[in-house]
């Protein structure tokens, strides 16, 4: 009798193995098989093979284990949610927003040598340069070719008193509201046929009013939220809704840094909480800036300007970390208008031998765009085949299946798993079975941050449609 009850307790020392998958050997009491009360049950020591093993009780089934950790919630990005974001061109008038909207986007905006030429924000998409497509191109054979692509908006200048609407001020500072962020364009150049609103050319002084007139436009919608949710907080008493007030100190505490300290919202240090309100104020001086300053052609080909170390010493002042790229508007607008890399390689060289420098020129233009693409947080993965090779822009930060929702939305709502591999794993190993064979082809789930450059193939289960009632 007491064999076969060793024996049944052996037994069940297997099943209690293969069940749990613990490695921990144990048996009950009571010598009965698994229930839903296993882990209320008392477990002894167990012979097995004539070895003896000490009482124990399963990590997995104690009920003093520590509950799973809850998932770190993540810091929203300052600006509008999504990856249709705008870079609005934003200066004083007759600085050359329009010949720079031109160049850049080979379009035709009036661009004429007297204030307010531009009245409607004309708008266009440029695509993103990026060598990496055109590899990717052929080595997949495809029959097309997708870019990401850039928006830009040419919006008309800014003066003096902007923000109490001098010079149809409070329009134009709508339509800078209206984007995601900001090129700041600045003159660096003479000419006395283009006239300049402030009489002479002095760029840190126009950075300077550009810069008042946005940060004061803040300043007016924030003293107004200040006053009129401090008044609503003041009749809730004590034991007013907590949502309320907590929304107040955030305005508060923006209040204090943009109209007090003359602060940009951008460069606080906020909290997730204070992130959504200044998100849902859309305040114009949480857009991020990238300054241009337009040179004449022969101070471009030569690289010297009195006014740019000026410039730098601005920004690095009141702005540390912004990025200022110097372009030439006439160069790049001539640059422009030619066809063939023939014809544009012919002229950077003529402009170099006409300014006496050795220094191959080339067009910023390129540079402008990725700068601009990457000052808005946006980065972009590729999907690859035969039939197309496409870029799809994203959000830095973005998860996989919000990245395959970019594609689809059904893709986000039955998202499987994504196949990633890497550009430079791909260009390394010379084909998508090499990559594999190397061990070098992932298998991701949903908690997989996409990464600029990440190559994918997503997998969606089917979704239903909801029954109609």
């Amino acid at each position: 009798m007491a064999a076969a009850a060793k024996g049944r307790a052996r037994t069940l020392v297997v099943r209690l193995i293969s069940s749990a998958g613990t490695g921990f050997f144990y048996t009950t009491t009571r010598r009965r098989a698994l229930g839903s009360k296993l882990a209320l049950m008392k477990y002894d020591p167990v012979v097995t093979n004539g070895d003896v093993l000490p009482a124990c009780t399963p990590p997995c089934l104690t009920r003093t284990s520590q509950p799973p950790k809850k998932p770190v919630a993540e810091k929203p990005l300052l600006g509008r949610p999504g990856n249709n974001l705008k870079m609005g061109i934003v200066g004083l008038p007759n600085v050359g927003k329009s010949s720079f909207f031109n160049a850049l986007t080979n379009s035709a905006a009036p661009s004429e040598n007297f204030p307010f030429c531009t009245i409607d924000p004309e708008e266009a998409r440029v695509a993103v340069p990026d060598p990496r497509i055109e590899v990717l191109f052929n080595i997949y054979k495809s029959t097309k070719m997708v870019p990401a692509y850039l928006t830009c908006i040419d919006i008309a200048g800014l003066v003096k008193g902007a923000h109490e609407g001098q010079g149809l001020g409070n329009a134009f500072l709508s339509h800078i509201r209206a984007v995601d962020g900001i090129f700041h364009l600045t003159r660096a150049f003479d000419d006395a046929d283009v006239i300049h609103v402030e009489g002479n050319v002095d760029p840190v002084r126009d950075l300077e009013i550009i810069h008042n007139e946005l940060r004061l436009k803040d300043a007016e919608l924030l003293t107004k939220q200040y006053e009129s949710k401090g008044k609503d907080v003041a009749r809730l008493g004590v034991n007013g809704d907590k949502a309320k007030k907590e929304e107040f100190e955030c305005i508060k505490k923006v209040y204090q840094w943009v109209v007090e300290q003359k602060k940009d919202a951008r460069e606080g240090d906020w909290s997730a909480k204070e992130i959504e309100v200044i998100n849902s104020l859309q305040l114009i001086t949480a857009k991020p800036v990238v300054y241009l300053c337009n040179l004449s052609e022969r101070d471009y080909a030569r690289k010297k300007n009195k006014w740019l170390a000026k410039i730098k010493a601005w920004i690095d002042e009141n702005h540390p970390g912004d990025v200022l790229i110097p372009y030439s508007g006439t160069f790049e607008n001539a640059l422009s208008q030619l066809s063939t890399p023939e014809e544009k390689k012919e002229y950077c060289a003529k402009v170099a031998a006409a300014n006496e420098v050795t220094t191959p020129l080339a067009s910023v233009l390129p540079k402008i765009i990725t700068t601009g693409y990457s000052a808005l947080r946006l980065l972009y993965f590729f999907t690859c085949g035969p039939q197309e090779v496409r870029c799809w822009t994203i959000r830095q930060g973005t998860k996989a299946p919000a990245a395959a929702g970019v594609i689809h939305t059904d893709f986000e709502k039955g998202f499987i798993m994504a196949e990633i591999m890497k550009y430079d794993d791909l260009i390394e190993l010379g084909s998508e079975a090499a990559v594999k064979a190397a061990g070098k082809y992932y298998m991701k789930g949903k908690e997989t941050v996409i990464l600029d450059g990440d190559i994918i193939h997503f997998k969606a289960g089917q979704v239903t449609a909801p029954k109609k009632k």
